[in-house]
């Protein structure tokens, strides 16, 4: 149905609508892969059903690994240039973080132009949060000083290089090499909806917990 939606309407990745369905169904399902394959091109509502499937698929690992399931929330948006529902799961995750895990410490910081949850012993959700901030105000100048600040937490997880290095060059127009299609290859690989090989069922991402810091 969204194959043929797709040659036959308006929208060349297929209809909005049957995205939200079928995500909506594999989110009930705890599939998440196939979820954010189909909400990452879903509706307005869709956001809010990816935020929460990642959640409770984080709900099942360590606390200190939130960074990694609200970025499977976030990317994919960005990277189909949808910059507000990136925002809104971004929200809702966090939302449903101060309030489901008590032993993770929030602090609220506002300013004239915005305002923003900082996590103490959490740096790479802090980071998705300015990463957002320097995305609607495009300024690359922001966004290197975050790469380069939180250059060596992002070493550690290992896997969101392409995807960053895709996000810079979108919205700040940071060069990268080009080897094929680096939007359809990177989310095929980030989001398991490639060719090959059956996808493995979810499991928990292995990452070393960060020692105690100072607010980042």
């Amino acid at each position: 149905m969204i194959n043929w939606s797709s040659r036959v309407g308006e929208y060349p990745l297929g209809d909005p609508e049957l995205h939200h369905v079928a995500g909506s169904i594999f989110a009930e399902e705890c599939e998440p892969y196939d979820a954010e394959r189909h909400l990452a091109l879903g509706t307005k509502d869709s956001p809010e059903q990816l935020a929460k499937c990642e959640y409770e698929w984080y709900t099942q690992d360590d606390s200190h690994t939130a960074a990694l399931y609200a970025a499977r929330a976030i990317f994919p948006y960005l990277l189909v240039g949808n910059l507000r529902s990136a925002n809104k799961a971004h929200l809702i995750f966090t939302s449903r973080l101060n309030s489901g895990n008590k032993s993770v410490s929030v602090q609220e910081v506002s300013s004239k132009s915005s305002d923003m949850r900082v996590y103490p012993v959490l740096p790479l959700l802090n980071f998705l949060g300015l990463l957002l901030l320097a995305v609607q105000r495009g300024s690359s100048d922001l966004y290197k000083q975050l790469a380069k600040h939180y250059a060596p937490h992002v070493k550690e997880v290992g896997v969101w290089d392409d995807a960053l290095n895709q996000i810079g060059e979108m919205y700040f127009g940071i060069r990268i090499p080009r080897q094929g299609n680096p939007l359809f290859d990177m989310m095929g690989s980030m989001m398991g909806f490639g060719g090959g090989s059956p996808k493995p069922k979810p499991k928990k991402v292995e990452v070393a917990p960060p020692p105690p810091a100072d607010v980042d």
